[in-house]
């Protein structure tokens, strides 16, 4: 009875020493190793089973903020919850060893560099840690990085799990994180290496590893679809990432044709903690049998609470009809035939569609091409004889499918795409025309020239060819056989082709 009373009275004794030194040799710890003052409002400790401690209201600031209750100043990192258990001999050590902590609410909040962060210079303080930590599992973490830019929004990366391992004073820790991508929704599993910490610049903090990114949804993007996956490996600093990877969507669509197609990228960028801006230095892409070049920025906006994508777009090597099949509803797509295009992409944020929030300018072309219509493919074989003065061949003998050529400038503005400049050629036949297209396939409006080899009598025969030859010298300028005005109007189901003679330009 008495060696229990004894027991008791120790431990007692034990217990109220140990919680404030124990307090101390944290706070003394995380101030010497974050350069900066540390609170801690919730600090318990109990005997059971050894040492057991749990904390909470953990907050530690960065040497820039040495007033801590000035209104605005926020911690470095903020805790909401801590537990570890130890020995009741490693009380007496120096450093006290923990093999593990649990973390509840990690939040890593880093500001930008011009806001008075010291710089690699600083002096150290010359104090040792009087805790060292093997292990650390962390639920519900979150890093923010801020930008010095006012119109930009931080850069955030919220972490469901994160574990990490610490290996001798002063090496980087391995760590393993598990993320979910809120747009397009997905998961994300990383490992890798970070630190050693930098107290006086923790922007500059390195950070290196692999990630996977499965289950992305790209649905959860109003106007696209598609399942996608990635995975890659990045380096770097936190204010300056460089990130390598590659994407496969094998079932890649947009709304306005609804049709998937395979899309993969290879990918090389560079996530800017200054600007929150992400360089992408340049993305290859391989839609079916197409390549794809892209280079730009894509840019977190506060005002619409989104990304601003800019890329200019280079297309070397690709096929008309896989373009076509991506963003067009009409299957087969209208045409086939070897493309080559170059665009500025702008996709700015929004609530509306991809396609409707999509604008693009540049310029095409477009050889060897074949209608997949019947109806127009025989339309512009028949004009290429005509306009070489051969309207006597017989139907059998007209050759099919006559090759044709398409070149211009244009511009895609909320699901229209309007041509300035758009020229046809086939053997014998020269089109210019201006006007607009919609992605949907419910329009055609363009007006333009045609000009013939052939002279506007030479086109038919019998009596229609006698009686258009006095009028042959009033279409015959500007060294073609035949100038005339022509329009093509309607739906993709129903194209219209004819003469207009207002003349249009």
């Amino acid at each position: 009875m008495i060696a229990l009373l004894i027991i008791g009275i120790g431990a007692a004794v034990i217990l109220k020493r140990a919680e404030p030194i124990l307090r101390a040799r944290i706070i003394e710890t995380l101030s010497a190793r974050f350069k900066g003052p540390v609170e801690l409002s919730e600090f318990h400790v109990s005997l059971s089973h050894g040492v057991q401690v749990q904390g909470g209201g953990l907050k530690i600031y960065g040497e820039q903020d040495p007033n801590i209750h000035k209104p605005g100043v926020q911690p470095l990192i903020e805790i909401a919850s801590f537990t570890f258990q130890t020995r009741i001999l490693e009380l007496m050590r120096s450093p006290m060893r923990i093999e593990s902590i649990n973390l509840k609410g990690l939040l890593l909040n880093l500001s930008p560099k011009e806001q008075g962060q010291a710089g690699p210079g600083a002096m150290l303080r010359k104090a040792k840690a009087k805790i060292e930590v093997h292990h650390f599992a962390c639920e519900e973490a979150m890093l923010i990085i801020k930008t010095s830019r006012l119109d930009k929004l931080p850069l955030k990366f919220d972490i469901t799990n994160l574990k990490m391992t610490s290996g001798h004073p002063g090496q980087p820790l391995h760590f393993e994180a598990k993320l979910i991508n809120p747009k397009p929704v997905g998961d994300i599993a990383t490992h890798g290496l970070f630190g050693p910490w930098q107290p006086d610049s923790p922007r500059d903090t390195a950070i290196s590893g692999e990630y996977s990114f499965t289950n992305a949804d790209l649905s959860t993007i109003n106007g696209i679809g598609g399942m996608l996956s990635s995975n890659g490996m990045y380096k770097g600093t936190l204010d300056r990432i460089v990130v390598d990877g590659k994407t496969s969507t094998p079932d890649f669509r947009v709304a306005t044709s609804g049709r998937p197609v395979p899309l993969d990228t290879v990918f090389h960028a560079i996530v800017d903690g200054t600007t929150g801006d992400t360089t992408l230095q340049p993305v290859q892409a391989k839609l079916l049998n197409s390549l794809i070049s892209a280079s730009g920025s894509i840019m977190k906006v506060k005002e619409a609470q989104g990304h601003h994508i800019q890329l200019d777009v280079s297309i070397e090597k690709a096929r008309i009809e896989d373009l076509l099949a991506l963003g067009v509803k009409t299957d087969p797509p209208i045409m086939t035939g070897a493309v080559r295009l170059k665009t500025k992409l702008d996709l700015p944020p929004g609530e509306a569609d991809v396609p409707m929030r999509l604008r693009l300018a540049g310029t095409f072309a477009v050889s060897g091409a074949h209608f997949t219509n019947p109806k127009v493919q025989a339309k512009v074989d028949n004009l290429s004889m005509r306009s070489q003065g051969k309207p006597k061949l017989a139907k059998d003998d007209i050759p099919d499918n006559v090759p044709s050529d398409m070149s211009g400038k244009f511009q895609l503005r909320k699901g229209v795409l309007s041509f300035s400049q758009l020229y046809f050629q086939a053997p014998g036949t020269l089109v210019s025309l201006k006007g607009d297209y919609s992605l949907d396939g419910n329009r055609f409006d363009f007006h333009g020239k045609a000009r013939l080899k052939a002279k506007l009598s030479h086109l038919v025969t019998g009596w229609k060819s006698l009686l258009l030859k006095p009028v042959d010298p009033f279409f015959h300028k500007h060294g073609a056989g035949t100038e005339i005005g022509v329009k093509i109007t309607g739906t993709k189901s129903a194209p219209h082709f004819g003469l207009n003679l207002g003349g249009d330009d």
